[in-house]
């Protein structure tokens, strides 16, 4: 049965946080990684960055090809990161034994890993692994996940995933709420009544994933 784990590990430990390095109180959040061309290319979201600065630092490290800025909203950008992990890598060791990234956030110090390993098998490789390079990781949570076919995101689409996430940090399930639906759309760029079916799709689809699936085999 698969397996999540919620995990810290220090920014000069991890490939993306030697690549990705930013200065407080910048922030940055890997949105997805996408396989292209048979390796992770990871779209990277900086908070509060300074955007000259943080491009020529990526370009600088060797494992970077390029980087391409794909959007920019307020103080917010989204880049498309082309780069070649090492063999002998954080990443490309999760990759290996079947992992995946689910979520990750990074400042200056550290990082915060959610990884979706298939098996506790593979997970106790992975322990196992940063264990003999002496890498000081911290394990806050791990858990099951739900249905095995439920995906990596618990059955939810990359634009669910994104809008509800916002959502919640944004305080639209907040009392009294901090955003309103309509500010909602125009962030994602669609209409009140989509972004409304988007939120009402996606948790429907994170209940019947999560809370209904120990019914089911009851």
């Amino acid at each position: 049965m698969a397996v999540i784990v919620e995990l810290t590990i220090p920014a000069d430990a991890f490939e993306l946080g030697q690549i990705l390095r930013v200065e407080e109180p910048t922030q940055v959040t890997v949105e997805t990684m996408v396989p292209l061309g048979g390796k992770p290319t990871p779209f990277v979201r900086i908070h509060n960055g300074t955007r000259d600065t943080f491009e020529r630092t990526v370009r600088e490290h060797p494992s970077v090809h390029d980087i391409q800025l794909v959007n920019s909203h307020d103080d917010e950008l989204l880049y498309a990161l082309d780069w070649e992990p090492a063999d002998d890598s954080v990443l490309q060791t999760i990759l290996n034994l079947g992992g995946v990234l689910l979520n990750a956030t990074g400042t200056a110090d550290r990082w915060s890993l959610e990884l979706r390993f298939p098996t506790h098998e593979a997970l106790l490789a992975f322990q196992e692994y940063y264990i003999e390079q002496e890498i000081q990781v911290s394990i806050k949570h791990i858990y099951n996940p739900t249905r095995p076919d439920a995906g990596p995101w618990f059955g939810l689409t990359p634009p669910q995933r994104e809008t509800l996430s916002y959502a919640v940090e944004s305080g639209y399930y907040s009392l009294p709420r901090e955003v309103s639906t309509q500010e909602l759309a125009k962030r994602f760029d669609i209409s009140d009544q989509a972004v409304t079916e988007r939120l009402r799709r996606g948790i429907a689809t994170l209940v019947q994933n999560t809370l209904l699936v120990n019914a089911e085999k009851d």
